[in-house]
């Protein structure tokens, strides 16, 4: 859910806000502003590029003990501007954020299917 919520985000806002200037690859002479946006990136990253990616993924994933019972199992990772005090009140926070994760979900598979379709996320 997380996951999706991050990747529909990174799908919408370079074409609302533009991309970063600089470099991606100093090396290869690639700028951000070279790599287009949705599927066709896939392409063009640098393999360095997405083994950072991926480590980085790692690293979230196994720097935590996400065990069953434990409470970032359930998804309550200690943050408690997105969780509460209050367990009636985390209980529906932490299903909110489940639900909306199943909605990015949708989103963000609803984006590559027209991306890969028109070429376009957008239409």
């Amino acid at each position: 859910g997380r996951v999706s919520m991050l990747a529909t985000m990174g799908y919408i806002t370079p074409e609302i806000t533009g991309k970063l200037p600089g470099y991606l690859s100093p090396s290869a002479g690639l700028k951000f502003a070279d790599i287009p946006n949705g599927l066709g990136a896939i392409s063009k990253v640098p393999a360095a590029g997405w083994a950072q990616i991926v480590a980085y993924g790692a690293f979230c994933e196994l720097s935590q003990d996400q065990s069953a019972g434990t409470a970032a199992a359930a998804g309550d990772f200690g943050f408690k501007v997105l969780t509460s005090s209050d367990a009636g009140e985390k209980q529906k926070k932490l299903a909110a954020e489940i639900a909306n994760g199943r909605l990015a979900m949708m989103a963000i598979i609803g984006m590559f299917f027209q991306d890969g379709l028109t070429g376009s996320a957008w239409g």
